[in-house]
């Protein structure tokens, strides 16, 4: 049996899927775009894999980081920390935006007659792969009636828990910075099973929960649940620290820079009517 959970962000035991066209378009179902991760030796082929099953004690891990967008859920959760938003304001969603230290997935701005008044700073943390999941997708396939030919060479493949949760705190050390300078905010979004990772894993006994509205780094992991015929994600858990924090998890001194209105100025050149956020409410 395949350990794809979702595949293009589609649960696979929902009988609504048309799998055909899904393997045809190769659309991810929150971007409604092409799929991001293309398979190295065919360019033309995305992978398509957004969920997966592994473990003996087996835990659906989301491995693609579309899977946060899921009716713009977690955009919703960090409109409480745009302290300057005011009613009459438009929302944006910037994505992609460098700063120093690293592009940031997604800017959350509040603004008024096209002008910057507040921001969050918000990036999509997945867990990372090793080895192939391309046999788990033709096994897929092939259980879903639409590659019965195709003799399957099993690969294994793994999580590399101990890469991305030590790659994600590096990088939110050299993001966090510019923020904190900035006396903005940036969010962490993360699945609960990677963020309990991390707490075994590193020091965190500056993180703070219930969250501190003051702490420059909120964490918001979320947990994967599974319907009859169906999928969601929910948020659950809420952390907070400083740049201090999260040096102290890897042992590092942290460093401030940047001014305000390079950010801002940014910003402003990036939001338009195609950026601007409009929440699902059904």
């Amino acid at each position: 049996m395949s350990a794809i959970v979702e595949f293009y962000g589609y649960y696979v035991k929902d009988p609504t899927v048309d799998w055909k066209k899904v393997v045809e378009n190769q659309v991810d179902k929150y971007t409604g775009k092409r799929s991001i991760k293309i398979r190295k030796s065919e360019a033309t082929q995305t992978i398509g894999t957004t969920v997966v099953r592994v473990g003996k004690d087996p835990r659906d891990l989301i491995v693609d980081p579309t899977r946060f967008l899921e009716a713009g859920k977690v955009f919703v959760d960090c409109l409480h920390l745009l302290k300057n938003h005011e009613p009459g304001n438009e929302l944006h969603l910037v994505p992609e935006m460098p700063i120093p230290g690293g592009n940031v997935d997604f800017f959350l701005v509040s603004a008024r007659d096209g002008k910057v008044i507040d921001f969050v700073g918000i990036e999509l943390q997945a867990l990372d792969t090793t080895g192939s999941l391309w046999s788990e997708r033709l096994l897929l396939l092939k259980e879903l009636g639409l590659n019965t030919d195709t003799e399957i060479e099993k690969k294994n493949f793994g999580i590399n828990w101990k890469m991305t949760a030590k790659t994600t705190l590096v990088q939110l050390h050299h993001k966090l910075s510019t923020f904190e300078h900035l006396n903005k905010h940036f969010v962490l979004v993360l699945q609960d099973h990677l963020l309990n990772y991390m707490e075994r894993e590193f020091d965190f006994s500056a993180m703070n929960e219930p969250p501190r509205a003051g702490d420059s780094m909120q964490i918001h992991a979320y947990r994967h649940q599974i319907n009859e015929y169906d999928t969601t994600i929910k948020l659950s858990r809420r952390l907070s620290t400083d740049i201090e924090g999260v040096a102290k998890s890897l042992g590092l001194r942290a460093e401030a820079k940047v001014e305000l209105e390079i950010i801002v100025d940014r910003l402003e050149k990036r939001i338009s009517d195609f950026t601007r956020f409009t929440p699902i409410t059904s």
